[in-house]
């Protein structure tokens, strides 16, 4: 377990309520909106229980009626098992890019993230347009992988997290193991805000840090409906659970002499205070939560922290570094193109995430990229398979502009005469490398008009260099399931069968020119420039022959991608 004295305290501790800032009346509704608004996404490794947990969020929050079913609210069908679904049919990495439910007056927009490692560059996109995210834990693995790499982006883009610990009614980890690893592995300091009464795999109950009350829950049939939750008094959580609940009081005796109370605090009122908003804002704190997202347990105690502690949206800098005020005029970040939703009409959506002002459908925006003009007039909100659609939106909330041609991840668009561009989402590190060539010679306009579309929404990253041509690419990816995504709709959705070459290379750090003149016929080594930024690429055939190139090249450019 950590030191306590290496721990930092905090001066004092609020509660967090946050306010709308005082502007002028004619911005008064956006800041009053933008206030109610938290968007979020849930980031953990495979099997964790994300999809779960999306399920149960959505649940709690009365977006769905009934979790695992073919049939929610308003004849939806479930959420999860649709995203799903057509994943597996489609072969595409996401299908939806928000859900948004109104939970006790608080607009809640939470971004669908792909459950697959493959997709992390998705996931990338995703947190750029989040203002907090949950991290989820599998009770017996803790951090894994997927999660750790994940943290990273949240780090580096300041994005404060909640930890959920899941599936506590099986066997698992001490929850005090848990919490060190958090702290040594990345450097978080836990906060609890609620603790386990029994063992993993016998879960009895979560006990409120700040308050002592002690809460059961009780499971509907099949887990689909909400649990049922009782509160308990001291004496009566000791009668029922007499050794398991003495157990969690003197662990969470230990909690205050290791962690102090969420606000760090010393003294009677350790136990009392709310969590210390400027620690968790800053990436230093992380509220602590658990339970079981496939019966329902805790998730409701989850949603209650989410609008309770995680922050609404806040002025955004732009590509200058001047921060963009809430109600200023609209602008928003597109941070996912999806072609083909709906096969049948053959469209192309942009995921916008509003940054400032008010969108109302039928405006004419301005592309920073380009300087030209974007109607809005057939903007959407999608839930599954269903679309409605949007006539306003606030900042935070996602809006799909469907027949986006021109518009990629990382574009800006923005209302007014004043022009505004946000900074680029920056591209994940690719691991896998393959030349992907078309297998039939009277198809090859097709195939470049699919190798461009799949490049533009991002679904791969691809390279290019004189030496190899425009008719033989470069694909670059996190995972190979990208690849068959791409080999997928190159098929069945530009009539352009292809194959590829994979190559063998394992990493990528960015170079400039003086790099790309000194690394020039280098063994398991090449240099390619990434079509849609121009980044040149060096890509190295694995670790050692990178570090063997560093020692022989001093002073050349290797820069590092993101999780690289």
């Amino acid at each position: 377990m950590a030191d306590a004295g290496a721990l930092a305290r905090a001066a004092d501790t609020k509660v967090p309520h946050f306010k709308v800032p005082d502007s002028k009346a004619g911005d008064s509704k956006v800041l009053a909106e933008a206030g109610k608004r938290r968007t979020f996404a849930v980031i953990s490794h495979p099997d964790a229980g994300k999809s779960t947990l999306t399920e149960a969020l959505a649940l709690h929050a009365s977006a769905i009626t009934q979790a695992g079913a073919v049939h929610g609210k308003a004849g939806r069908r479930g959420v999860t098992s649709d995203w799903m679904a057509m994943e597996r049919a489609r072969g595409i990495s996401i299908t939806s890019a928000a859900l948004r439910f109104d939970y006790h007056g608080t607009m809640l927009n939470l971004l669908d993230t792909p459950g697959h490692a493959d997709f992390s560059e998705d996931t990338y996109r995703v947190l750029s347009a989040v203002d907090c995210a949950i991290m989820l834990l599998d009770s017996a693995k803790g951090l894994e992988p997927q999660t750790l790499k994940l943290f990273d982006v949240c780090r580096s883009r300041s994005v404060p997290v909640i930890t959920f610990v899941n599936k506590w009614d099986r066997p698992g980890r001490e929850p005090l193991e848990l919490l060190d690893e958090i702290e040594q592995r990345i450097g978080l300091r836990p906060a609890p805000v609620n603790w386990p009464v029994g063992v993993a795999g016998d879960f009895r109950g979560l006990i409120e840090r700040t308050t002592g009350d002690y809460i059961t829950f009780t499971r509907t049939p099949g887990g689909a409906g909400r649990a049922l939750e009782t509160r308990l008094d001291a004496a009566a959580a000791a009668a029922r659970d007499g050794d398991a609940f003495a157990t969690a009081q003197e662990e969470l005796a230990l909690l205050d002499e290791i962690y102090g109370g969420l606000g760090g605090l010393d003294g009677a009122q350790r136990r009392r205070d709310e969590l210390d908003m400027e620690s968790f804002l800053a990436g230093v704190t992380s509220p602590v939560l658990f339970g079981a997202a496939l019966p329902n347990f805790g998730v409701r105690r989850l949603l209650d922290a989410v609008t309770t502690y995680a922050p609404p949206p806040a002025e955004r800098a732009d590509i200058k570094g001047e921060p963009r005020p809430v109600d200023a005029p609209f602008s928003g970040l597109v941070f996912k193109v999806q072609a083909n939703m709906d096969p049948a009409h053959r469209d192309r959506m942009a995921f916008v995430r509003v940054c400032s002002g008010r969108f109302e459908r039928g405006m004419v925006l301005t592309h920073a990229a380009t300087g030209r003009p974007f109607a809005t007039k057939y903007a959407q909100s999608m839930f599954g398979q269903d679309r409605e659609t949007v006539e306003e939106a606030f900042p935070g909330d996602v809006i799909g502009l469907v027949n986006a041609t021109a518009l990629r991840p990382g574009d800006t668009l923005y209302a007014g005469d004043v022009p505004v561009e946000f900074p680029p989402i920056p591209s994940f590190a690719p691991e896998h490398f393959a030349v992907v060539r078309g297998k039939e010679a009277g198809k090859q306009k097709q195939f470049r008009r699919g190798i461009e579309q799949l490049d533009t929404e991002g679904v791969v990253q691809v390279l290019a260099s004189d030496l190899r041509g425009d008719q033989a690419p470069v694909l670059a990816a996190v995972g190979p399931l990208q690849f068959d995504v791409v080999l997928h709709r190159l098929e069945h959705e530009f009539g352009a069968r292809a194959e590829l070459d994979h190559l063998n290379y394992t990493l990528a750090r960015r170079t400039d020119a003086e790099g790309t003149r000194a690394l020039a016929g280098q063994r398991a080594v090449e240099v390619l420039t990434r079509r849609h930024d121009g980044a040149i690429l060096a890509l190295f055939s694995d670790k050692w022959r990178l570090g063997q190139i560093q020692r022989e090249h001093p002073g050349i450019m290797l820069e590092p991608l993101i999780a690289g």
